[in-house]
């Protein structure tokens, strides 16, 4: 039995700012982990509205909060609020992750961590002659291109629906070195570079809940994608999304996005508590008892 955690006046406090944020997994990851190291620390969902957001940071840092998780729809609109901002969050454009830092917010991005652990460890080899294809070009897909990049990827195509904001989103990497190897496509394209596809990622929210049917692509589609190819769905609900069900059909590894979300928060809690090791195992596994995925 786990001992009881009693909070007091010297409890510490780290959360997670959304809105809505009540269906958030982090707060049973966080407190699992938190539980098993013994510490004085509790992690609480923090629901602000964004017209509320700046008075909220201010809130936090009066209370002493030592850090916090940040989700849909603050991820940009924090941006300017922090003192300080880390390279690779400038890159993405987006902050998932702040502490307290000598009494000043710091913002920097664990997505691209969450995103390229298991293609770093279970799945891992030389990606420096392969081509990733990327279904979406929204925040979700800004992570998955700047990982893409940080394994080495030969070719990064992204794929969007919007050509005004596929152009924006080519634009935006226009000073950075990712530049070189990224190329936007429209919808239309994608039966040319799916048989290309090493890394096929779905970062659009065609699949989640409500939607749980439909996947971003046909099955005539996704019958082009090489045998051995890894399809890998930012999306955890359903396990498996139809996306990867197709997928795994044509011979494909599937990863989905629950690894994802484990190691972003394994990373994010390692600048909380200043320390290298967390029990990874302990939050992966009560995600999938969450989920009732065991």
């Amino acid at each position: 039995m786990t001992k009881e955690r009693l909070m007091t006046g010297k409890t510490k406090l780290l959360g997670v700012i959304g809105h809505p944020v009540e269906h958030s997994l982090s707060p049973a990851m966080h407190n699992a982990a938190i539980t098993n190291l013994e510490l004085d620390y509790v992690y609480l969902p923090f629901p602000i509205a964004p017209q509320n957001l700046e008075i909220a940071i201010a809130g936090f840092a009066a209370i002493g909060v030592v850090g916090f998780s940040v989700t849909i729809p603050h991820k940009q609109a924090i941006m300017p609020l922090l003192s300080e901002i880390t390279p690779i969050a400038q890159a993405i454009g987006a902050v998932n992750t702040v502490s307290r830092q000598n009494n000043q917010w710091v913002g920097t991005n664990t997505d691209i961590e969450g995103f390229i652990a298991p293609l770093q460890t279970t799945y891992q080899q030389d990606w420096s002659q392969k081509v990733a294809v990327i279904l979406g070009n929204g925040g979700a897909a800004r992570a998955v291109v700047a990982g893409c990049h940080q394994l080495g990827f030969a070719k990064i195509h992204v794929v969007g629906r919007n050509v005004q904001r596929l152009q924006e989103f080519n634009n935006s990497w226009n000073n950075s070195p990712i530049s070189e190897n990224l190329q936007v496509h429209q919808w239309e394209e994608l039966p040319k570079l799916i048989p290309q596809a090493n890394l096929l990622v779905n970062t659009t929210p065609i699949g989640m809940y409500s939607k749980v049917h439909e996947s971003p692509l046909s099955v005539e589609e996704i019958a082009n994608l090489p045998k051995g190819a890894i399809a890998y769905d930012l999306i955890y609900i359903p396990k498996p999304t139809q996306f990867l069900k197709q997928a795994e059909k044509q011979g494909a590894i599937a990863i989905d996005g629950l690894e994802m979300l484990v190691q972003q928060g394994v990373a994010a809690l390692k600048i909380w508590l200043q320390q290298e090791t967390v029990p990874v195992e302990v939050m992966r596994q009560t995600l999938q008892n969450h989920l009732r995925l065991s």
